[in-house]
C-alpha cells in the first residue's frame, strides 16, 4: 500500500509522527458508455460553458459562486488557511464507543508510525484498548477540515472519517407510520432476530458483482449464463404477519448449518391485547435549531 497522506496525530503534548493508507478498496465492476452504432466510447469532456472550448486541467481552476460572480480560490490560498489540523490528527475528546452513532461514520485509514513515532504511537494504541473508549479528533484532507474517530483494530490505529453533526439531516422529517402490533407479533419478530444472530459478516461477499462478472465472462466466450429464477417482488400488503414471521424462521433454520447455528422457537400462540405503538411524534421534541452550514472551502 503506498500512503495518501502523512501528518502527525496530536495527543495532549504527545505528538506522533504516522502515515495514511486508505482502508478499504472498492471491487465494483466499471461499465463504460458506448455508440450502439459503431461502438465508440462515450467520455465526459470538460467544456467551457463561455466559449465551448475543451479544456485541460492546468487550464482549470477552483472557485466559489457567489451573486456577485465566481471568487478564485488557488492552491495557494488554501495552503496559506490558518488551519491547526492542516499536517495534523488532533485529539479533542475520548468517549465511549457507544456513544458515536454510525450514520455518521464515513471512509476508514490505516495509521502506521516508524522509527521514534513507534513508543508515542504504541502509548496511544494501548491507552485506547485498555480505555475501551474511542478518540475524536479534527484533520484536514483534501482541501477541508474533517472530524475523525480513532480506534484500534488487530493491532492498528485506524481512523475512521466522520460527518460533521450539521450535515446529519434531522430524522423528524420522516413520517412514521402509527400502526397496531399485538406482544405476539413482537415476540416473534424477536426470536426471528435471535435465530439469525450469530452470523459471520465477514464471511458475507458482493453477489451482484460476482453473476455480473460470470455475465462478462460469458460473454467474452460468445455465451450467457444460465438464467436465475427470481423471486417475485413482496407485496406492500402483509395479510398475515405472524405466517409471514413463522415463515421466515423456517427459512433461516434451515439455512442454518453446523454447530454455531442457534435457533429459536416462535412464542406459543395466545390471546393477548393489542397495544398501540408508542407514537415517536408525540415523544418528539421541539427540534434544537440547528447552526449556520459552515462555508466550504473550495468548490
Amino acid at each position: 500500500m503506498h500512503p495518501i497522506w502523512s501528518g502527525a496525530i496530536s495527543f495532549g503534548l504527545v505528538t506522533i509522527p504516522i502515515k495514511v493508507f486508505p482502508a478499504t478498496e472498492s471491487h465494483s465492476i466499471s461499465l463504460h458508455q458506448f455508440h450502439t452504432a459503431d461502438g465508440g466510447r462515450i467520455r465526459y469532456r470538460k467544456v467551457c460553458e463561455a466559449d465551448g472550448k475543451e479544456l485541460t486541467s492546468e487550464e482549470i481552476t477552483r472557485g466559489y459562486e457567489t451573486a456577485v460572480g465566481i471568487i478564485p480560490v488557488t492552491d495557494e490560498d488554501l495552503d496559506a488557511l490558518p488551519l491547526p489540523t492542516a499536517k495534523a490528527i488532533e485529539i479533542v475528546a475520548f468517549v465511549p464507543t457507544e456513544s458515536i452513532d454510525p450514520i455518521r461514520i464515513g471512509a476508514s485509514y490505516y495509521l502506521a508510525a516508524e522509527g521514534v513515532a513507534a513508543k508515542p504511537y504504541e502509548l496511544l494504541r494501548q491507552a485506547l484498548e485498555r480505555s475501551s473508549k474511542v478518540a475524536v479528533a479534527k484533520f484536514a484532507m483534501r482541501d477541508r477540515e474533517r472530524l475523525g474517530l480513532l480506534r484500534v483494530l488487530d493491532d492498528v490505529i485506524v481512523l475512521h472519517g466522520m460527518r460533521w453533526p450539521d450535515e446529519i439531516r434531522d430524522a423528524s422529517q420522516v413520517d412514521v407510520p402509527d400502526v397496531e402490533v399485538s406482544d405476539e407479533e413482537i415476540e416473534a419478530a424477536i426470536a426471528l432476530a435471535d435465530t439469525l444472530a450469530g452470523r459471520d459478516t465477514g464471511e458475507m461477499h458482493d453477489e451482484y458483482r460476482e453473476a455480473l462478472e460470470r455475465l462478462i465472462e460469458a460473454k467474452t466466450a460468445g455465451t450467457r449464463p444460465e438464467p436465475v429464477e427470481t423471486p417475485a417482488p413482496a407485496s406492500a400488503e402483509v395479510v398475515d404477519l405472524m405466517a409471514m414471521l413463522e415463515k421466515s424462521v423456517s427459512h433461516a433454520k434451515a439455512s442454518r448449518t453446523g454447530a454455531d447455528a442457534t435457533v429459536h422457537d416462535l412464542p406459543a400462540a395466545k390471546k393477548t391485547t393489542k397495544k398501540t405503538a408508542a407514537k415517536k411524534t408525540a415523544a418528539k421534541q421541539t427540534p434544537t435549531k440547528k447552526t449556520a452550514g459552515r462555508k466550504p472551502r473550495s468548490a
